[in-house]
């Protein structure tokens, strides 16, 4: 049975914004290897719309920006949304059911899955769902933005810290 993991970059005031800050080259490293290791990743649309970035090689791409782009092109993905017709390469549509696509995955799959993007978290968190959340610290305050945690903060224990790089801290909790 695979384990159902919501991790993501994050403001030290807890919000979730691609675009405030980037992760060093030791963090970038930690994600390459993350992605290689995992089953697969279910993604909410807008973040699975952001992600299709790794799609297509870019000529200013380093070896390690063609790493992680070859890591994710190879990851099996699921897109839950109602609004998009189709999907990109390696990717399956969910349009409807979540919770019974979801435990089928977790059923099916051996390893870990991640759940990318808030909204679609909260979601799976409303449903029980999700086994672990990691998140990963950064030392920026943005004030605003879209919450890691978008809707009611389930309940939580502490089981690891750890420090990536020159300045990030990951939090690994489990529902309590």
């Amino acid at each position: 049975m695979a384990k159902l993991i919501f991790g993501m970059n994050l403001s030290l005031d807890g919000y979730v914004d691609h675009e405030a800050f980037a992760p060093d080259a030791v963090l970038f490293r930690h994600w390459i290897e993350h992605v290689q290791g995992l089953a697969g990743s279910v993604y909410g649309r807008r973040m699975y719309e952001i992600m299709r970035y790794w799609d297509e090689d870019h000529p200013e791409w380093t070896a390690d920006h063609r790493d992680f782009a070859a890591a994710w092109r190879r990851l099996p993905k699921w897109v839950v949304s109602r609004s998009l017709a189709s999907v990109g390469p390696n990717a399956t549509l969910i349009a409807d059911d979540l919770a019974t696509a979801i435990r089928r995955l977790k059923d099916e799959l051996a390893g870990e899955i991640t759940v990318s993007g808030p909204k679609l978290a909260q979601s799976v968190t409303e449903l029980g769902l999700i086994d672990e959340y990691r998140l990963y610290y950064h030392p920026h305050v943005l004030g605003r933005g879209t919450p890691f945690f978008a809707g009611s903060r389930p309940p939580l224990r502490l089981v690891a810290s750890d420090r990536i790089g020159e300045s990030v801290i990951r939090l690994t909790y489990v529902p309590a």
